[in-house]
C-alpha cells in the first residue's frame, strides 16, 4: 500500500522530524510512506473572512497539484469522522482489498482546508473536535497509520 500524507507548512523543530522518521522507518517495511510538504500560505495575523478563505483556496491549490487523479483521499477534518484506531484499520484494510492502494492523507493549514480539498476528499476524519498544532497532528497521523497496519497484521503493538 502506498500512504501519502500531504500537509501544510514546514516541520521546524527536530523533536517533530525525530518522532515522525521513527514511524516512517518502523512503516518502511509494510508500506511505501511518502510525506509531502506544501508552502503555507503568508497570511496576517488578524484576516477577515474573505481572506481566511482566499488563504484557504492557495493552500489548497498547492494540496491538490500533489494528489494523483486515482488516490483515495482522507481528509483530516474536525467535521470528519471519529475513527477509532480499529476503525481506521478496518477502513485501511478495505481500501487495500479493493484496489484503491494509493491513500493520500490531508493535515490543512491553521486556518483548516478549502472546499475544493474536501470536496476531492472520499472521507473525512477527525482525531476529535480539539484543534491541534499541524506538527503534532503530523506525527499523530503516521503513529495511527503504524497502529493500524499492526492491527491489520494482527501483531502485538496495538495493545
Amino acid at each position: 500500500m502506498n500512504i501519502q500524507i500531504v500537509a501544510v507548512g514546514k516541520l521546524k523543530e527536530k523533536y517533530w522530524v525525530q518522532g515522525i522518521a521513527e514511524y516512517a522507518k518502523r512503516l518502511g517495511p509494510y508500506v511505501k510512506l511518502q510525506l509531502t510538504e506544501v508552502a503555507d500560505e503568508k497570511a496576517p495575523e488578524t484576516m477577515s473572512a474573505a481572506e481566511e478563505d482566499q488563504v484557504r483556496q492557495k493552500e489548497g491549490e498547492r494540496i491538490l497539484a500533489q494528489i494523483k487523479p486515482d488516490a483515495h483521499v482522507i481528509a483530516l477534518a474536525i467535521g470528519g469522522a471519529l475513527w477509532s484506531s480499529e476503525e481506521l484499520a478496518s477502513q485501511m484494510d478495505k481500501l487495500a482489498t479493493y484496489g484503491r492502494s494509493h491513500v493520500v492523507f490531508v493535515i490543512g493549514g491553521s486556518n483548516g482546508l478549502s472546499q475544493a480539498v474536501l470536496a476531492r476528499a472520499q472521507q473525512q476524519l477527525s482525531f476529535g473536535r480539539m484543534t491541534y498544532p499541524h506538527q503534532l497532528m503530523r506525527l499523530m497521523l503516521v503513529e495511527q497509520v503504524y497502529r493500524a497496519v499492526k492491527i491489520n497484521r494482527g501483531e502485538p503493538y496495538h495493545k
